[in-house]
C-alpha cells in the first residue's frame, strides 16, 4: 500500500483506533484533540500529535491541515465543532473529509456542509453485529448495495472435500465465488477444480438472501 498522510482530528474510543491501525500499518498520521491527556496517552501510535483547536481556522493552518490527503473528523458528542470542522476544512480545500455521525439529522448536516463520507460507527457496529448473530457462519462482509454483498463465510463441514463446480454455487444459490482463504493464503478466482478443505474460508459475491441460504446450509 502506497504511504499516504491522515490527520485524525478527536482521538476518542472510535478516531485513536482508526490513527493507531492506520500508523500500524505504515501510513503518516497526525492526531489533533483538545485533550493533552488524550494527546499524551495517543503519542506512540502517532507519527505526530498537537493540542489544538480544531474550530480555529488559523490552528488549522498552523499544521498545513490541507495538505493532508484524508482528514478523519471523529470529534465525540460536540456536534457543533464537528459541523464547524468539517465546514472549515472543506473551505479550506482539504480533498476528502471523513466525519463521524453521531445519528441520521447530524449525518445530514455533516454532508450538507461538505463531508466526503460520513460514518455511523454504533449504528453500523449494531448491524454487524445482528448480521453476525443471524448468520453465524458470516465472519466478514462489505454492504454494497442495500441488496448485494460481498461476504466470507466459514464453508459448513459436509461441503469440504469438494471442488467448486462440486458446488456449483452460481446455478444453485446464484453466487460468484471470488476468492479462498486458505491457510492465511488467498486464491484469488479460484478455478473450478480448486477443493475446498476443512477450515477454509469462502468469498463471494451476491445477493444477501442468497448468501444467507447459503451460509445457514448445516
Amino acid at each position: 500500500m502506497a504511504k499516504q498522510n491522515y490527520a485524525v482530528i478527536g482521538l476518542g474510543r472510535f478516531g485513536s483506533s482508526i490513527a493507531s491501525k492506520l500508523f500500524e500499518e505504515g501510513q503518516e498520521v497526525l492526531g489533533i484533540d483538545l485533550n493533552e491527556e488524550r494527546i499524551e496517552s495517543s503519542k506512540f501510535s502517532l507519527t505526530h500529535a498537537v493540542v489544538l483547536d480544531s474550530t480555529d481556522e488559523e490552528s488549522l493552518k498552523s499544521v498545513g491541515i490541507r495538505n493532508f490527503d484524508h482528514v478523519i473528523v471523529a470529534i465525540g458528542d460536540d456536534m457543533q465543532a464537528s459541523i464547524l470542522t468539517v465546514l472549515l476544512l472543506k473551505e479550506m480545500g482539504v480533498q476528502k473529509v471523513i466525519a463521524k455521525a453521531i445519528n441520521k439529522r447530524h449525518g445530514q448536516v455533516l454532508t450538507k456542509v461538505g463531508a466526503d463520507w460520513v460514518i455511523y460507527p454504533e449504528r453500523d457496529m449494531g448491524e454487524r453485529v445482528a448480521h453476525q448473530l443471524l448468520t453465524p457462519n458470516v465472519l466478514n462482509y462489505i454492504e454494497l448495495s442495500k441488496e448485494f454483498n460481498i461476504e466470507e463465510l466459514m464453508i459448513p463441514s459436509r461441503l469440504t472435500s469438494k471442488n467448486l463446480r462440486e458446488l456449483d454455487l452460481r446455478a444453485k444459490y446464484n453466487l460468484n465465488a471470488i476468492a479462498i482463504v486458505h491457510n492465511d493464503h488467498i486464491i484469488i478466482s479460484p478455478s473450478p477444480d480448486q477443493i475446498i478443505q476443512e477450515g477454509d474460508k469462502l468469498i463471494v459475491l451476491g445477493h444477501r438472501d442468497n448468501i444467507n441460504e447459503f451460509a445457514n446450509i448445516r
